[in-house]
């Protein structure tokens, strides 16, 4: 009788083994909204099969994440999935061994994964220049500008036709400074990525050589250009009487616009969640500004947001599961939805055709603000994105050297400088290191 009774027990743990579910560890960057969002797709897959188990955990802002998911992997405890923005992701390539590229990793797993099903604007990003892609493109957003409908009729101001121009952003903005908007007549959040990143590319100039870092790492900041220095020493003008006003080094201070304080604000597509839910007054977003006689503005954006890494060390049904979860969510109807209420873009081309066919564009064009930016023109070596080293703390530097120009301290141009030659020394710092 012990006997059969140990021989059933053993079966059942045998039998539990067998059903046992696999977790996957998930670190991740998003609050609020977004964070709902991370939450919400880890539940549905986990409903939808029984293998696997998405384990979704909030690892602090951006930079905060990738920093713990890299000291994880050297500790021997990564997550199976770890979100890096993506100014993230040379540091990523460079970090050896640490990662395994989602192409192998789809390849490997056997799961069907066509990449030319994916946006090119976006893909390209987090791929090699040989189409393979590195990381599995999640929330992606590009720079548009955000724009409080009613603060403009107020100050006279046609709210259904918002400014184009950098000159006619600026004119704006005096004006609603002058009427309603006393303490902010315009902003931005992520002060690098407006004014050196996104506007470079915009314009079709380079921010560095070898096309931004795509093309090598012995890259050369090239953002101290007459054209660099117009727009940031206007702003250091501006900052004077409020009618531009500082609002970080990164989206702290969106809610200035929300609020109604700052009715031209400048920061990514993907804030509309926030808008959507916390502003009380008519608005929209519209292109980024550029100057009109600068030859080749406006060219296309570039994208923000982030990226999915696969880290390695982990065993080959893991990866199967990561594998899995990334095709869950590349499904055309849930990346629409994804879209649609949260304001990154759609990942896949089906997507986007399945969102444009529904009208929903009609009713809410402003969400295809970003899309038309990035799809404007075809990309050219100073337009296809940004690839440089270190490149999380070279924002901070070029930041401090931005806020020393701002506060009156040094001349636009001796600001960009200094950025541009801390910066090469960073840059150079990181070649050294990636060599290794």
């Amino acid at each position: 009788m012990r006997r059969s009774i140990f021989a059933a027990s053993l079966a059942m743990v045998f039998a539990n083994s067998a059903n046992a579910t696999t977790d996957i560890q998930w670190w991740h960057a998003m609050t609020g909204a977004n964070n709902d969002v991370i939450v919400k797709l880890a539940e549905e897959f986990n409903g939808a099969q029984s293998d696997y188990r998405v384990i979704p955990s909030y690892k602090g802002g951006y930079a905060d994440t990738m920093n713990a998911g890299i000291a994880a992997f050297r500790a021997g405890n990564a997550p199976h999935i770890l979100q890096v923005f993506e100014v993230g992701t040379a540091t990523m390539m460079a970090a050896k061994g640490a990662v395994k590229p989602v192409y192998l990793l789809m390849k490997d797993a056997g799961v069907p994964f066509d990449p030319q099903a994916y946006l090119p604007a976006i893909t390209g990003y987090y791929s090699t220049s040989k189409g393979e892609m590195l990381s599995f493109p999640f929330n992606s957003s590009s720079m548009v500008m955000w724009v409080n409908k009613d603060s403009l009729a107020k100050a006279g101001l046609d709210p259904e036709n918002p400014p184009k121009t950098w000159p006619e952003v600026f004119d704006a903005a005096k004006k609603l400074r002058a009427t309603t908007s006393p303490t902010c007549g315009m902003s931005s959040a992520w002060i690098t990525w407006s004014t050196l990143e996104q506007f470079s590319a915009w314009h079709n100039v380079p921010l560095a050589t070898e096309a931004n870092g795509l093309d090598g790492f012995d890259t050369v900041l090239k953002f101290n250009t007459p054209l660099h220095v117009r727009l940031l020493q206007t702003l250091v003008d501006l900052q004077k009487d409020k009618t531009f006003d500082y609002s970080g080094r990164t989206n702290t201070g969106e809610g200035r616009f929300t609020s109604g304080e700052c009715p031209l604000f400048l920061t990514s597509s993907a804030f509309y969640g926030n808008v959507r839910s916390n502003a009380k007054f008519n608005y929209t977003a519209v292109p980024m500004p550029y100057y009109p006689d600068v030859k080749d503005a406006p060219q296309n954006s570039i994208i923000g947001g982030a990226s999915l890494w696969v880290m390695g060390g982990k065993s080959p049904d893991e990866y199967k599961g990561v594998a899995k979860f990334f095709a869950f969510l590349s499904d055309t109807d849930r990346q629409s939805k994804l879209h649609q209420l949260s304001g990154y873009l759609p990942i896949t081309k089906a997507a986007y055709d399945e969102t444009k066919a529904s009208g929903f564009y009609q009713k809410t064009p402003l969400l295809e603000v970003p899309l038309k930016e990035l799809t404007n023109k075809p990309p050219t070596e100073n337009s296809r994105g940004l690839r440089l080293g270190n490149m999380v703390q070279m924002r901070d530097v070029w930041a401090e050297e931005i806020e020393e120009a701002l506060a009156g301290k040094k001349s636009a141009q001796a600001a960009l400088d200094s950025a541009v030659q801390r910066g090469n020394a960073m840059l150079r710092q990181f070649e050294r290191t990636a060599a290794r």
